[in-house]
């Protein structure tokens, strides 16, 4: 356990922004598989309405290092992919 102060305020820090890109990480993950799900049962329509809070959940992931610039762009580019399918 850290002993001083500062090293005990960033402890606080780190547990904050683990819990923030948890929920970051948890809220694309159920986005993409709404929206995968959407596909499979042929609801398009659907699908595309949630296309944009999708690729937001994606960006703020990518922004914030939850994931990296590169899968950020492989998932909204496979994404599109099957929506046109």
């Amino acid at each position: 356990m850290p002993i001083k102060e500062s090293a005990k305020k960033e402890l606080r820090k780190a547990k904050k922004r683990r819990l923030l890109n948890m929920q970051r990480q948890k809220t694309m993950k159920d986005l993409l598989k709404k929206i995968k799900k959407l596909i499979a049962g042929n609801k398009k329509d659907e699908a595309k309405k949630l296309l944009s809070a999708a690729y937001q959940a994606i960006d703020k992931a990518a922004k914030r290092g939850v994931i990296k610039k590169n899968n950020a762009s492989r998932k909204k580019s496979r994404l599109m992919k099957a929506l046109n399918k």
